[in-house]
């Protein structure tokens, strides 16, 4: 049988598609970020049906009850949610199909992103010829997706969290060849494994759980670990070279690529000490380490906020003297009320008047600063104050004024601290951004005991403890450096 899902995956990688039907078993667990990504997409489909208050809701546990209960409740006239339609072992569930008066249907297939992508016309050309199949009439099929624009005061207003967006045209275009496609995937998945070379195919759409599967045969540092790679690598790689080692001479790269490649070649740092002195010269005492922590609810849950707004949870400071020694003061916020107001007190009281701020990126900082001081106006004039200050450490590894082949292409401080410091996020119970969002979202939002709740805070004030720890010792080593 091939479901949508499945059909999906056959357009980005018949390997994976193989795997999917044949060898289930090989493929890992979806990682607690991917796996969450799915459960808001469950969730905001859930909301999006009551847009419909007259529809009903088909169970779909039971695949041959789902079946049934569709086929009974065709003919009421009221639109069906998650609809099932199985014909010539083609199956698909409809989010939400629409009666019209003159016995066609419309298909309105929801998505908790905030705009139409091809994979989405995709998904839906395949519900589309389904239902054809089974003989029944596509009117209309549109996309129902998130409005980023909308602003919550209040309960959620469905008709403003939501847009719904005709995308028939592109649906019929897609389904050009749909039938050929099914075909094809049905032969290969009757075949012995498919030889499918490695790419672009393995993030895009989305990220393939094969990837250990598929590119373990690759060296260390291999060429998809280039910096700012893209076709480059692709077009290498399908030239049978494999390691950045092996990139001739004759092929043209940019400054940085040239640096890595050396690097890589001679197994040496390369460091820019004029340039690093230069930083360095900038940034005036005290030094105000700071790294924050966000989440971004699809659905917004506070007053004067966006989907996906970036929201401020918790914050690391590490304040430096001159002298060398250093204060820790951290901020995380505790309850189910809006955090963004004792985030932005206490981030006033913490911060003197002088002194540089550093942190790794700036853009997301400022970016939320500025967010914070739009939905809180009495903190813009100190916003407009902090922002000037702001120094970003992150520049001195982006252009490679310092690389160590350990960093393997990337400037991500989860690379550069070890290449530097020999200190890693190794054996953390929280190790990265994705995971802190999701911590803070399950203890705030999930009952759960309060010792597991404790057990995460303390977590989560370890991990963002280090992001700021990470940028005192790195500029401690660029100084011994230079």
């Amino acid at each position: 049988m091939l479901t949508k899902s499945k059909y999906l995956a056959g357009l980005q990688c018949p390997k994976l598609l193989w795997f999917l039907v044949n060898d289930k078993e090989k493929i890992p667990e979806h990682s607690k970020d991917a796996q969450h990504k799915m459960d808001v997409g469950t969730e905001v489909g859930i909301l999006a049906t009551k847009l419909f208050p007259d529809g009903v809701s088909i169970p779909s546990e039971d695949f041959k009850k789902n079946l049934d209960l569709t086929k009974e409740n065709l003919s009421k006239g009221v639109p069906l949610f998650e609809a099932g339609i199985l014909v010539n072992n083609c199956f698909s569930r409809i989010d939400i199909l629409k009666p019209n008066k003159d016995g066609s249907y419309d298909i309105i297939e929801v998505k908790s992103g905030t705009k139409v992508k091809d994979e989405n016309i995709e998904d839906v050309s395949f519900q589309k010829h389904c239902c054809e199949m089974a003989g029944l009439k596509i009117n209309k099929c549109s996309l129902c997706f998130i409005n980023n624009q909308y602003i919550r005061q209040g309960p959620i207003d469905l008709k403003e969290l939501f847009t719904i967006q005709d995308i028939t045209s592109e649906v019929t275009k897609a389904q050009e060849g749909i039938q050929d496609r099914i075909d094809e995937f049905f032969r290969i998945l009757e075949s012995p494994l498919p030889n499918v070379s490695i790419g672009k195919r393995c993030s895009s759409p989305y990220g393939c759980n094969l990837m250990d599967e598929c590119w373990g045969f690759l060296p260390e540092n291999h060429i998809f670990t280039l910096y700012r790679g893209g076709q480059k690598s692709e077009a290498l790689f399908n030239d049978d070279i494999h390691s950045i080692n092996d990139i001739p001479d004759d092929i043209k790269l940019t400054n940085n690529q040239e640096i890595q490649k050396k690097c890589e070649k001679t197994k040496e740092v390369h460091i820019q000490s004029f340039e690093i002195k230069q930083f360095l010269d900038t940034l005036n005492y005290p030094l105000y380490h700071l790294d924050f922590e966000t989440f971004s609810p699809v659905v917004p849950k506070y007053d004067n906020s966006r989907p996906y707004q970036r929201i401020p949870f918790q914050f690391s400071l590490h304040i430096e003297q001159e002298d060398g020694s250093t204060e820790h003061i951290s901020f995380l916020a505790e309850g189910k009320e809006d955090p963004r107001p004792a985030f932005l007190s206490k981030l006033k009281k913490v911060i003197g008047k002088e002194g540089s701020i550093v942190v790794y990126n700036q853009s997301f900082e400022k970016g939320v600063l500025n967010e914070l001081a739009r939905d809180f106006p009495d903190y813009q004039e100190w916003v407009n104050e902090v922002l000037p200050r702001i120094i970003d450490l992150l520049i001195l590894f982006r252009n490679f004024h310092y690389y160590n082949p350990k960093q393997q292409g990337s400037a991500s401080i989860k690379k550069v601290l070890p290449a530097l410091t020999g200190k890693n996020y190794d054996g953390m119970d929280i190790a990265n951004g994705s995971d802190a969002s999701l911590s803070y979202e399950e203890i705030t939002f999930i009952d759960m005991p309060s010792e597991k709740v404790k057990e995460i805070r303390v977590a989560l004030e370890k991990y963002c403890e280090l992001d700021t720890l990470a940028e005192v010792l790195i500029i401690r080593e660029l100084r011994k450096l230079i």
